[in-house]
């Protein structure tokens, strides 16, 4: 923070306080230093393998509609980018969960309702 300001007076500015050296305790929460997660437990990244089985159920558009929910984008880009209506987008999204539903639950002929089986 400056006295006056060096573009108003035309003469350079003066710091109010001089440099010094933090002490570690007082430098400790950096807002600017990037804390890295601990790593996943073993069970947690069985999960997650599971989880990726269940997306080869699906077809690609299928997949990338999912993946596009899991990472919480808003459904207006979603149906910008697939081409259709929100509410289509999420009739699709719906019938994706569904086909996921029916092989979990070892479904040999998956029953989507008629409300999503026109959805592409």
């Amino acid at each position: 923070m400056a006295f006056y300001s060096s573009e108003l007076w035309g003469q350079p500015s003066i710091r109010q306080w001089p440099a010094f050296a933090r002490e570690v305790w007082e430098s400790a929460p950096n807002d600017d230093h990037v804390y890295r997660p601990l790593p996943p437990s073993p069970q947690a990244i069985e999960r997650m393998m599971e989880t990726m089985r269940w997306v080869f159920w699906l077809e690609e558009e299928q997949r990338h509609l999912v993946w596009m929910r899991a990472k919480d984008i808003d459904w207006k880009i979603i149906a910008w980018r697939l081409a259709c209506h929100r509410t289509t987008a999420w009739r699709a999204w719906q019938k994706a969960l569904a086909t996921v539903a029916a092989n979990l639950n070892g479904a040999a002929d998956i029953d989507v309702p008629d409300c999503l089986s026109e959805v592409t």
